[in-house]
């Protein structure tokens, strides 16, 4: 029997992830629960506890927010909900810190990017007690404290029977908040149409170190990008998966113009020297694509430039042959 959260007080929602998405979501939730965030990025940790966030919105006005942040597990209140938003190398670790803290009834809702998280999660926590779920929002931290927000999109949560009552709330919640929100009864497509966004956008960006908007430029860029997304179509299509939109070449110069000025999640992770999560997208559309018997050379490629990149060699001249 699943019994309902109590609506007669605040959720208790923590966040795993300090970035750009943790601090966006964290600012909207504060206003319609009791937020904690966990993570333990140094320069942002001490930025938001001394100066709080200073957000940049689309239009242009700024606001400032206090977060409540720990990077002490010990310090999390027994949570309702677990939002995990850190990079996909840290999905396993987060996965035995958020089971430590998460109540009987509470939920784990993932909104990375990639493949491969949920499964993690779900090993951890248990499937009736995960859920995968799809965000467009675009946000980049410009500096530690500084959120420039880039773009706003809807969030889709996957339905499941066995947590209707819980999503229900939440996904209230976070409209609430100022998140749109919906649920889904399949969550197959909205991912691959994700990743097919994210494999056309997030390397190319993160390797010329340009924003969003510069790949829309016509260019040999430009036609790399639709590559690599039209090969994720091509591997989700062999598994019987439709995309969520009917032009893949069209979707992703759409979404680089609705998120001209956001630097994606993998640039900013090289900026900071951090590891990106190519492994859970280009890697894991080269890992289905072997499985299928589906090419994926422009994957392989980037792949390949990214994974060069992050061990600080130079990969400007291979990214620029033909």
């Amino acid at each position: 029997m699943v019994v309902k959260i109590a609506q007669a007080k605040p959720l208790n929602i923590t966040i795993f992830g300090i970035g750009a998405l943790g601090t966006l979501f964290g600012s909207h939730l504060n206003s319609v629960a009791q937020v904690t965030l966990f993570g333990h990025w140094p320069a942002q940790f001490a930025a938001l506890r001394r100066d709080g966030l200073s957000m940049t919105h689309p239009d242009g006005h700024q606001s400032h927010h206090r977060l409540t942040i720990t990077n002490q597990l010990q310090q999390i209140p027994t949570t309702d909900l677990a939002l995990v938003l850190v990079k996909s190398h840290q999905t396993a670790q987060v996965a035995q810190q958020a089971v430590r803290v998460l109540h009987l009834d509470g939920l784990v809702l993932t909104l990375q990017n990639g493949l491969g998280n949920y499964e993690q999660l779900a090993d951890i926590v248990g499937s009736e007690r995960t859920t995968l779920g799809i965000t467009a929002q675009g946000a980049t931290m410009t500096a530690p404290g500084q959120l420039l927000y880039a773009g706003t999109g809807p969030t889709h949560l996957t339905r499941s029977p066995t947590q209707a009552d819980r999503l229900t709330i939440i996904t209230e919640l976070f409209n609430r908040a100022g998140l749109p929100t919906m649920l889904v009864d399949q969550a197959d497509s909205l991912v691959w149409g994700k990743l097919a966004i994210n494999a056309g956008i997030n390397p190319l960006t993160s390797l010329l170190e340009l924003p969003n908007g510069a790949l829309v430029e016509p260019s040999k860029y430009q036609t790399m990008m639709i590559t690599a997304a039209l090969e994720v179509a091509q591997v989700a299509k062999a598994q019987g998966i439709e995309l969520p939109y009917p032009d893949v070449a069209q979707r992703v110069i759409d979404v680089c113009l609705a998120t001209a000025t956001n630097h994606s999640s993998m640039l900013q992770d090289i900026k900071r020297g951090a590891s990106t999560e190519i492994e859970a997208i280009c890697g894991q559309v080269v890992k289905h694509g072997q499985r299928l018997g589906v090419p994926t050379p422009m994957n392989v490629r980037l792949l390949t430039l990214v994974q060069a990149k992050e061990r600080g060699e130079n990969v400007e001249q291979a990214l620029t042959c033909s």
